[in-house]
């Protein structure tokens, strides 16, 4: 199916505007921070968006399906739901979400009364770090909720929301706990994560094989 154009275009033939006709509308590249954690349904992309109206989110997931950026599709019975998933070309977007996140983390500061705070917002911020755990999956749990980390052997690095395999027999190789405040910390380069778990900051420890092999 050929791409289909877009309403709007900066009409500069640069590789950072035609990049930026793609992904620079508001709330674009923060629907793709959520489906870097996995499919999501509609519903629970309006959840974690807060602020994004109902229009303005499916205008925006509309336009990232003709930009080849979003699928949707149906899940299997006894299901009934469709889903959002990136595509490829959208997953190649965590270098760029990445760059901003490190970017921005000296902005954080402490959270504003009108910020909406979800755990998994941090994840980005801290793929680094704990990538330097070494491969395998990494529980990360704070007082606002859990996501996991999972670096492969050749230590590439991706991210998910809630617990790691939640209902199965299915365990992290790593669990770490900590508090937003140290996120922040560790994100914006004023701390390692030996020196959180040192200050006693974190905590980490590693699954026993006999239990993750249960």
């Amino acid at each position: 199916m050929p791409r289909q154009p877009r309403r709007r275009s900066y009409d500069q033939h640069c590789a950072a505007a035609r990049a930026l006709d793609l992904v620079g509308d508001r709330w674009t590249l923060l629907v793709v921070r959520e489906l870097l954690a996995g499919p999501r349904r509609y519903t629970d992309l309006h959840a974690d968006l807060p602020g994004v109206s109902t229009d303005m989110l499916a205008g925006r997931l509309k336009d990232m399906e003709g930009a080849e950026l979003v699928t949707r599709r149906r899940l299997p019975p006894p299901a009934s739901a469709s889903v959002y998933e990136l595509t490829p070309r959208g997953r190649d977007l965590l270098p760029v979400l990445r760059a901003l996140a490190a970017w921005g983390a000296p902005e954080l500061g402490d959270p504003r009364p009108t910020d909406a705070v979800r755990a998994h917002w941090y994840a980005i911020p801290l793929l680094g770090t704990l990538a330097g755990l070494g491969a395998g999956v990494v529980q990360v749990s704070l007082d606002e909720g859990e996501f996991h980390v999972r670096v492969g052997d050749d230590g590439s690095v991706a991210y998910g929301d809630g617990v790691y395999g939640a209902g199965t027999a299915t365990v992290p190789d790593t669990r770490l706990r900590t508090d937003a405040a140290t996120c922040r910390a560790l994100a914006g380069g004023e701390l390692t994560l030996a020196e959180a778990i040192e200050a006693g900051r974190a905590t980490c420890v590693r699954t026993e094989p006999a239990a993750a092999a249960r």
